[in-house]
């Protein structure tokens, strides 16, 4: 829950502070796909999982294999159409079980991005908005705020596909449509 920090005013002379009270335990973890396909609008679809503090959010603090498994399926349905999944190397995206899943289904085909290339993925370029945008200079009450703030901001991004777009174009990727045969 601490702020980023970005441009923000004050009197002269006099450096603005923010105070923030102590880290709380609980953990906001979030899951996102962006999606593209040639002459059609651009979609964000995401997934919060918010962690107790305690240990009772099914006894993990973060996406499992199955939660990932769960948003790609959702995403199919949304969709309606054969994915095309191109992600990093989460120690999560490389599971057996993930592994399985993938092979068992015939409209999903999956690419490994490099081991480490934040640069050619446009879910990174979501997180920098959200970061320098949505939770700028915000210092959160608690968890519940953040959670609100957050899916606010994707809220927001999510109806504005130039932005989605903007992501892709910043990786240097392109769609193109597909070609019959």
């Amino acid at each position: 829950m601490t702020p980023a920090r970005a441009r923000t005013w004050g009197r002269r002379g006099r450096t603005p502070v923010v105070r923030v009270r102590g880290r709380s335990r609980r953990r906001v973890s979030i899951a996102a796909l962006t999606c593209y396909k040639a002459g059609e609008r651009s979609r964000l679809i995401y997934r919060p999982r918010l962690d107790d503090g305690q240990g009772r959010s099914k006894g993990r603090k973060s996406f499992a294999w199955t939660d990932y498994r769960d948003l790609i399926v959702a995403a199919h349905n949304q969709l309606g159409a054969p994915i095309v999944l191109i992600w990093d190397n989460l120690n999560t995206h490389l599971a057996a079980g993930m592994k399985e899943f993938i092979a068992a289904q015939d409209w999903l085909t999956v690419y490994q991005l490099p081991p480490y290339a934040p640069d050619l993925n446009p879910v990174e370029g979501i997180w920098s908005l959200l970061r320098r945008g949505f939770l700028a200079n915000v210092a959160f009450a608690d968890p519940d705020h953040l959670v609100r703030t957050v899916r606010r901001g994707l809220r927001k991004i999510q109806y504005r596909s130039q932005l989605i777009d903007g992501c892709l174009a910043a990786t240097g990727l392109i769609v193109a449509p597909q070609l019959p045969g």
